[in-house]
C-alpha cells in the first residue's frame, strides 16, 4: 500500500495564531514527508474560512514539486463547479510537467454553501457543472486540439499548453458520497476518492456501487484512495485523551464551515444525500449528551492509538475497502506542531513499514 501525508492548513476558530504562522509550521512538516519515506503529499481545496486555507492546491503542490524528487503530488480534491475548467486543465498539465509526471488528481463537487455563495455559483447546478467541467478537462488533456459545447460551458477550438508528460488523466479520481455521484465518476472512468465521513460499511457499499457501474460500461474499476486522520502515541490512554480535544475542535470546525446544524442544504437540488445527513447531524448535536456521542462516532471513523492499535484499525479498514493508497492527516484541530511531528515520526517509524510490506495491506484481489 502507498501512504501519503495529507495537509489542510487549518486555523480553527478561537486560535491565537496568524494564518502566516500556520503556513510556516505546515510547510516545515511538508518538508518531512519525503525524508520520512511517505509516498505522497496530498492537499485539499477550501475557501473563505479557517477550516482549511488552501485556495489553490495545484499551486501549493507546484511548490512541493520543486522541493522533492520522489513523492507523488495529490489533489484531494479540486472542486470543479467553482472553476473555469480550461484553467483547471492548464494547471493540471503544468503541474504534471513541473513534477515530471508525479501527479494524481482528485476532483469533487464540494458541499459548503459559504463557498458556493462566495464564487457566485448556484449549488443546484453543481452536478451538471461537475460533469461538464470533468469532460472538458479530460478532452483538453487527451486531445491536441478540442472544442466543447454544453449547457454551462462553450469552448471554441483551442489547445492546452504545455502538454502533460505522463497521461495524468489515467490517474483521475473523484470524491463521491452519493449514489448519483458514484455513477457519474464510474462513467467518466475516474477512480474513487473516499474521505472518512461515514461508517466504513456504508463506504464499502458506495465503492461496490461504483465498481458495478464501471464494469457495466466496460471499464476496469480501480482500487480506491482513502483518507483518514491519525493520532498515534506510545500510551493509548494519553493519546485518546488528547484526541478528544483535537477531534472535538475539528468536529466543531466542520459544522461551522459546512453549516450542517443550520440545515442549509434542505431542498437543494443534487444535495439530497447531504440534506438527509443534515437531519441526522441536527439530532446528534441537539444537546451536550448527543454531541458527546456524535464525537465518539466521528472519532471511530478515524484512527487513534498506539502503533499496534493503529495497524489493527487500518487493517480493518483495508479489509473493507481494498485501497491501494492511503492519505493520512496528522495536523488538525489546532494541534501544536511539536505534537503533530511527534505523531508523524512515530507513524513513519512503527506503522509505515508495515503498511508498505505486510501482505495484509496489499490491494484487494478484485482489482488485480
Amino acid at each position: 500500500m502507498k501512504v501519503g501525508a495529507n495537509v489542510t492548513m487549518i486555523n480553527p476558530a478561537g486560535s491565537n495564531r496568524s494564518d502566516d504562522e500556520i503556513y510556516h509550521d505546515e510547510l516545515a512538516l511538508i518538508d518531512l514527508v519525503e525524508p520520512l519515506n511517505f509516498d505522497s503529499l496530498m492537499c485539499v481545496e477550501h475557501h473563505f474560512t479557517g477550516f482549511a486555507m488552501i485556495p489553490n492546491n495545484t499551486q501549493l503542490l507546484a511548490y512541493v514539486a520543486g522541493r522533492t524528487r520522489r513523492i507523488q503530488l495529490v489533489t484531494d480534491v479540486i472542486v470543479l463547479p467553482w472553476h473555469d475548467p480550461i484553467r483547471v486543465a492548464e494547471e493540471v498539465a503544468s503541474l504534471d510537467v513541473l513534477s515530471g509526471g508525479r501527479t494524481i488528481f482528485g476532483f469533487g463537487r464540494g458541499a459548503a454553501p459559504v463557498e458556493y455563495e462566495g464564487f457566485g455559483v448556484p449549488m443546484e447546478q453543481s452536478r451538471e457543472r461537475f460533469k461538464e467541467a470533468a469532460e472538458i478537462v479530460l478532452k483538453g488533456l487527451t486531445h491536441e486540439r478540442f472544442s466543447y459545447r454544453g449547457k454551462h460551458f462553450n469552448i471554441p477550438e483551442i489547445s492546452i499548453r504545455p502538454r502533460p508528460v505522463s497521461h495524468p488523466e489515467r490517474r483521475f479520481y473523484a470524491a463521491s458520497i452519493s449514489p448519483e455521484s458514484a455513477e457519474i465518476m464510474a462513467r467518466l472512468g475516474f477512480g474513487v476518492f473516499i474521505i472518512a465521513q461515514k461508517d466504513w460499511d456504508s463506504a464499502r457499499a458506495d465503492l461496490e456501487r461504483y465498481r458495478q457501474t464501471a464494469l457495466s460500461v466496460g471499464l476496469k474499476p480501480r482500487p480506491p484512495i482513502c483518507t483518514v486522520n491519525v493520532m498515534v502515541g506510545e500510551d493509548s490512554a494519553e493519546v485518546w485523551e488528547r484526541a478528544h480535544l483535537y477531534f472535538g475542535n475539528m468536529f466543531k470546525a466542520i459544522n461551522s464551515h459546512y453549516g450542517f446544524a443550520q440545515g442549509r442544504l434542505q431542498g437543494v437540488k443534487d444535495f439530497e444525500f447531504h440534506a438527509r445527513f443534515e437531519k441526522t447531524f441536527a439530532k446528534l448535536t441537539a444537546d451536550s449528551s448527543a454531541e458527546a456521542r456524535a464525537l465518539e462516532y466521528f472519532m471511530k471513523l478515524h484512527v487513534i492509538g498506539t502503533p499496534h492499535q493503529v495497524l489493527e484499525q487500518l487493517e480493518t479498514i483495508q479489509k473493507k475497502m481494498g485501497m491501494e493508497h492511503l492519505g493520512v492527516g496528522f495536523s488538525f484541530g489546532g494541534m501544536p506542531r511539536a505534537e503533530v511531528e511527534r505523531s508523524m515520526r512515530l507513524f513513519a517509524d512503527k506503522v509505515l513499514p508495515v503498511l508498505h510490506h505486510d501482505p495484509a495491506f496489499a490491494v484487494a484481489e478484485s482489482y488485480t
